[in-house]
Parts: structure tokens; C-alpha cells; sequence
């Protein structure tokens, strides 16, 4: 039985896993397999700004996570929206920038 197999295997299509893959098979040197469990970046949504709206709770572009319960913030938990799908988070940000608290 023939077996195949890759040099790297790279989990998740988002901004740097594209290119982590990129940089690892540019030399053709190396064989790369790039995973992820979300779709192609096709849906219109994703290349308008104002899609946001529309991805941002969407189960196919987006795990929909939340964070822990904060104590600070009487034990809530925040809405942390997170891509997936070719170009992760990236492509479902609405050119909108999220910075973390410190």
C-alpha cells in the first residue's frame, strides 16, 4: 500500500497559516498540506465591509466563541467572534480592528 506524505502540515488557513504554507513550499523543496475546517472565502459578505454584520454570527464562517466568565465584569462572558474559513478571522473582520485589554 502507498502511502502519501507531506513535509509540513499546516492547521488553519487564516492570515498566518496561509502564509507559514507559502513560506514552507516557495523552494518546492517541501510539500506542505494546508487544513481547515471552514469554506473557501467566496460568500459575498466576506469582501464588503458592512458583510461583518452578516458573518459575524454565521456557524459556517465563524466559530462563534465566547471568553471565560470575567470577575471583573461580575462573571460575563464577551462575544469573541473567530474565523474560519480560508483567510480566518481576517476575512470576517469588516476591516474592523480588535486590540486586546491588558
Amino acid at each position: 500500500m502507498e502511502q502519501n506524505t507531506v513535509d509540513y502540515i499546516v492547521v488553519g488557513a487564516g492570515s498566518a497559516g496561509c502564509v507559514l504554507a507559502n513560506r514552507l513550499s516557495e523552494s518546492g523543496r517541501h510539500s506542505v498540506l494546508l487544513l481547515e475546517a471552514g469554506p473557501r472565502d467566496n460568500n459575498i459578505w466576506i469582501h464588503i465591509p458592512i458583510g461583518y454584520g452578516k458573518t459575524m454570527w454565521d456557524p459556517r464562517y465563524n466559530w462563534r466563541d465566547y471568553t471565560e466568565p470575567d470577575p471583573g465584569m461580575n462573571q460575563r462572558k464577551v462575544y469573541w467572534p473567530n474565523g474560519r474559513g480560508l483567510g480566518g478571522s481576517s476575512s470576517i473582520n469588516g476591516l474592523i480592528c480588535m486590540r486586546g485589554q491588558h
